[in-house]
């Protein structure tokens, strides 16, 4: 196999995961307790083998650098390597930043050592899913592909959320379309029968095959392409145009993929790992995801009722009750409170045991009820408080609590004082 090298976007702004990204980037946003979005591509790619890693930074970079810098570290007898990439001003390229996926990656291909006939595998830092990227990549090398599109099957209402293309039984993609407005775009774009028998699965609906964000290039061939088109966005502006020209395939992913790009979305896919059988396993042995090895304490649970709860190292839960939860890192939970459907990022540290008495301690004070909200990390709650979405406005934000598709977001560092009734 030649060589493979992983670019990783990293530098989104994120608007719509507001305001979990207000001081981070959307890679660096925490995930299942102990895990940030960026450790799921960089885990794809170690347990795939690949390990000339390159991660392209902008927006809010402080966090996910200090993430990665401190979790992934190849030793000195390996070729392995993860660069970061952030964001530069240049004499050839003015005072401007990046302005899309494919700038990006057209303005560090100098800093990439390739060769012409290297595979260049370009990945989204903000997606929950567990790929043999090494089947990806032979599928391209098998197909004599130029570049080639990872893509998942949707229904048909989610068609104007994905760029969209119309493929024939042997792969080749004809038609491609980012976000479609109305049906009539993606007339005759539903996958062939032929194709659907491969994936061993019947459908009850209308299917079409909706771009992952997830492309293999030949190396001279996304050289090429980057130097004749200056799109700034590979889904917008570059593959739709690049079909008449090279050869591009499709392949076809089975598995589970959640791009995670609203609060709602978000919030949905952490609750879904407390299921009982989620639909996507950080218990596989085989093909784990990594993260950053703190070496904390064990859980404490004293006293507490805790149902479909998925508890994070360095926890104090002492007397309370807890209902389908994500509970991260040193996250501290105190007697007579209730969580239900909460996803708790945890803290970055301790609280001193010297704490003055009138102070609010780090995590969720006493008598506290906190219903369908995402807590970020290293807030203070009190004693007394009741907090929940209910009733309360999109858009509402103030003294660290606001309201997003219907979910409460409790702000980073934010001190909820007892009592409070929201």
């Amino acid at each position: 196999m030649p060589n493979v090298h992983c670019i990783i976007m990293g530098g989104g702004r994120g608007d719509r995961l507001y305001p979990l990204v207000k001081n981070r980037c959307k890679p660096a946003v925490p995930l299942a307790g102990k895990y940030r979005l960026v450790d799921i591509p960089i885990s794809n790619c170690i347990n795939s083998a690949f390990n000339k890693i390159y991660i392209l930074t902008q927006f809010q970079t402080r966090s996910l650098h200090r993430h990665i810098e401190q979790t992934y570290r190849f030793d000195s007898f390996s070729d392995g390597t993860i660069d970061i990439f952030p964001a530069e001003q240049t004499a050839s390229d003015g005072e401007h930043w990046y302005v899309g996926n494919a700038d990006a990656v057209r303005k560090n291909l100098q800093y990439i050592p390739m060769q012409d006939d290297d595979i260049i595998l370009i990945l989204s830092g903000d997606q929950l899913y567990r790929m043999d990227l090494a089947d990806l990549v032979h599928h391209h090398i098998k197909l004599n592909a130029d570049i080639t599109i990872s893509a998942k099957v949707i229904p048909e209402y989610k068609i104007s959320s994905f760029g969209i293309m119309s493929i024939d039984e042997q792969f080749n993609i004809k038609e491609f379309v980012e976000k479609p407005k109305d049906k009539e775009q993606t007339v005759g774009y539903e996958i062939p029968d032929s194709l659907k028998f491969a994936l061993k699965k019947s459908f009850r609906y209308p299917t079409y095959l909706a771009s992952m964000g997830i492309y293999v290039f030949t190396a001279h061939i996304l050289k090429k392409v980057l130097t004749d088109d200056n799109g700034s966005d590979f889904g917008k502006d570059i593959l739709p145009n690049v079909l008449k020209n090279y050869k591009t395939v499709g392949y076809l992913f089975d598995g589970y993929w959640e791009d995670i790009g609203t609060i709602r979305s978000f919030f949905n896919t952490n609750l879904m790992l407390t299921d009982v059988v989620p639909e996507f396993d950080f218990f596989d042995a085989k093909n784990p995801i990594y993260t950053r090895a703190r070496y904390l304490p064990a859980c404490k649970v004293n006293s507490s009722q805790i149902e479909n709860t998925l508890l994070s190292d360095g926890c104090i839960i002492t007397g309370a009750s807890l209902s389908r939860c994500v509970v991260g890192l040193r996250s501290v939970i105190r007697k007579n409170t209730h969580l239900e459907n909460v996803l708790m990022f945890g803290a970055d540290y301790f609280d001193s045991h010297d704490t003055n008495e009138h102070e609010i301690a780090m995590g969720i004070g006493e008598n506290t009820t906190i219903k369908n909200a995402i807590i970020d990390e290293n807030v203070r709650i009190g004693n007394n408080v009741y907090l929940s979405p209910d009733g309360k406005p999109d858009g509402y934000e103030k003294d660290g609590l606001y309201v997003k598709d219907g979910i409460l977001c409790i702000t980073e560092k934010a001190i909820i004082p007892d009592n409070t009734i929201f």
